[in-house]
């Protein structure tokens, strides 16, 4: 009995070493591009400038006047693509620094309807009713 029991873990030890994996992982190490490097630097800079801007309180205010809570707002930026973010961030670079309450209160408008307007093209909603819905 001892003697079948025994050949029966040695053939199930041997049949579960040949299932086991011995192939080796190789490491692969490139160089990586200055210009690739910069290019995602400045992405990650655009897209934290655009989400600092999300979280001023004349910002939110301009956004829950469009009817979209902030935290939605932030989830649509954080969808956007590369390319997206970079226009948006190039549209808060035109804006006057310092400025009067209203002027910085239009630009933020404008900046949340530039946002809108773009998840509203790309499908991600379907805020503007101007705005042509293909499915």
């Amino acid at each position: 009995m001892q003697r079948r029991f025994m050949k029966f873990i040695s053939v199930f030890l041997i049949f579960s070493f040949l299932l086991l994996d011995f192939t080796v992982q190789k490491a692969k190490a490139e160089m990586i591009d200055t210009r690739a490097i910069v290019t995602m630097a400045k992405q990650e800079n655009d897209r934290s400038r655009v989400m600092s801007f999300l979280d001023r309180q004349d910002v939110q205010q301009a956004i829950m006047q469009q009817g979209v809570a902030p935290e939605e707002a932030k989830k649509r930026v954080a969808a956007l693509t590369d390319e997206e973010v970079q226009q948006i961030a190039r549209a808060m670079d035109k804006l006057p620094a310092g400025g009067d309450a209203l002027g910085t209160l239009v630009g933020a408008a404008l900046l949340v309807f530039v946002i809108l307007l773009i998840t509203d093209i790309t499908g991600l909603t379907h805020v503007f009713s101007f705005v042509n819905h293909r499915r």
